[in-house]
């Protein structure tokens, strides 16, 4: 494992965007509505672009019963589950207007269920969920069907239900084992409930366990994280997201409850990004990139193996570039060459529902430059190198004259060890991987222009 000089420390620890799309979804802009969304969703029901490409739906559960300090997510506090019914009903209407504009019986071979907490839901209310969504919608055998779990919301009864729905893939929010730190974040689950789980999940024969780990928290140290890893490895879940805290307490109000004394440093996130790197290599993870880490049979590790990586809304994939059909409030989706995102506050999305309109009040139409710049970016963040003669070829271009001052710019990231830049490709070393990011923000155009970069995350 290389190790990172405090002169890269201090050159990449910066704010930068994540990458689940281009542009990102700052860029968005309210001038793009309904109609823009309908006129998408009537070129790709047309075929007017070509061959349909797959679909994949993202379903937002906004409800928590309680409220984790470092959350950042669209959510709502309460422990009222009439709440969920009511939104159900409205994700119905929303559902049905799909069936006004694609027709019933479009394949999916891909479903997330994110939030919040989905296991927020009942499970007579997940029931009525999943009818809603097969009755529009066909979810094709062998497609990744997956749903995050707050491990303090299920017990093995509840995961034979989502295995009886359909469900063949589980994400598991651990965060960090240290009860101290759990304290401090105001999430405490005992580590004895999460293996409880995991065990259970394969007794049910769930494909694939992803657990979620958070570095940056208030009280971590590297030795403590160290606890936490170790625990992880005997757990040996076939997934592993590994994401930085980004401290944005004047975006996300929770984040406040945060004593910002108590946060590590850049340099102690570093040690245990580095660190951590270390033990899942060791343990026998293939490390993806940027986040994510699997089991070497997981089919993450085999696409990458392959060269069959994609990256979307929610991070690195093995389905191919695909439309995503966003539902619930806040959710973001894609449909051709347009990203689109629905009403943020529960009451806008129920009266845009109201009238019989698409929760849809912001988005983007991409241009020729967004597209080529997309496909760069991805090749990227998803495989680490890219072939000019392919992007040449794609989009009838001369890579080496319309990205003439982004090599320019990668020549001192060569000098860094960071990338091989070749008379026809540019490679993304080992050391590289750490800052994928910002190898990719060379190529993000918005961004040479926009030197405020606040809302974004750091790199690492």
């Amino acid at each position: 494992m290389s190790i990172i000089s405090p002169e890269l420390l201090s050159r990449f620890d910066v704010p930068g965007p994540r990458y689940t799309s281009y542009p990102t979804a700052d860029r968005f802009v309210d001038t793009f509505g309904e109609d823009d969304y309908i006129k998408a969703l009537a070129q790709r029901q047309s075929g007017s672009l070509g061959k349909q490409p797959p679909l994949s739906l993202y379903v937002h559960i906004p409800f928590c019963e309680s409220l984790c300090y470092y959350c950042a997510c669209n959510k709502i506090i309460t422990k009222h589950k009439d709440q969920a019914a009511v939104y159900l009903d409205y994700l119905s209407q929303e559902v049905a207007l799909y069936s006004r504009h694609l027709g019933q019986g479009q394949s999916v071979s891909q479903l997330h269920l994110g939030g919040g907490t989905p296991t927020f839901l009942s499970d007579d209310q997940l029931r009525q969920l999943m009818n809603m969504l097969r009755k529009q919608f066909v979810l094709v055998p062998g497609g990744e069907y997956s749903i995050e779990v707050d491990p303090r919301t299920v017990d093995e009864s509840r995961l034979a239900v989502l295995a009886e729905l359909g469900f063949n893939r589980l994400s598991l929010g651990v965060q960090d084992f240290e009860p101290d730190v759990q304290k401090a974040v105001h999430r405490i689950q005992p580590a004895d409930q999460v293996f409880k789980l995991v065990e259970a999940a394969r007794r049910l024969g769930f494909e694939s366990v992803n657990v979620d780990l958070i570095y940056g928290l208030p009280l971590q140290t590297a030795e403590s994280f160290d606890r936490t890893l170790e625990q992880v490895k005997r757990l040996r879940p076939d997934r592993i997201a590994l994401y930085a805290y980004a401290h944005l307490p004047e975006r996300f109000k929770p984040q406040r409850r945060i004593h910002a004394s108590e946060l590590p440093s850049a340099e102690g996130k570093v040690q245990m990004l580095s660190r951590s790197l270390g033990a899942l290599t060791d343990a026998g993870y293939v490390y993806i990139g940027m986040d994510h880490f699997a089991l070497p049979q997981d089919s993450l590790a085999v696409a990458k193996r392959q060269g069959r990586l994609h990256r979307n809304f929610q991070g690195y994939s093995t389905q191919a570039d695909c439309d995503l059909i966003a539902l619930g409030v806040s959710s973001i989706g894609r449909v051709g060459s347009t990203y689109s995102q629905n009403a943020k506050t529960m009451d806008e999305y129920r009266a845009l529902l109201d009238q019989g309109r698409f929760p849809v009040v912001r988005g983007l139409a991409l241009t020729r430059d967004d597209l080529i710049r997309r496909s760069v970016i991805m090749a990227l963040m998803c495989q680490g190198h890219l072939e000019f003669e392919a992007i040449n070829v794609a989009w009838l271009i001369d890579f080496k004259t319309l990205f003439a001052p982004e090599l320019a710019r990668l020549t001192a990231m060569q000098s860094q060890g960071l990338v091989n830049l070749q008379s026809n490709a540019i490679h993304v070393t080992d050391m590289g991987w750490f800052f994928v990011r910002g190898v990719a923000m060379v190529f993000d155009r918005y961004l040479q222009t926009d030197l405020d970069r606040s809302r974004f995350s750091k790199i690492l």
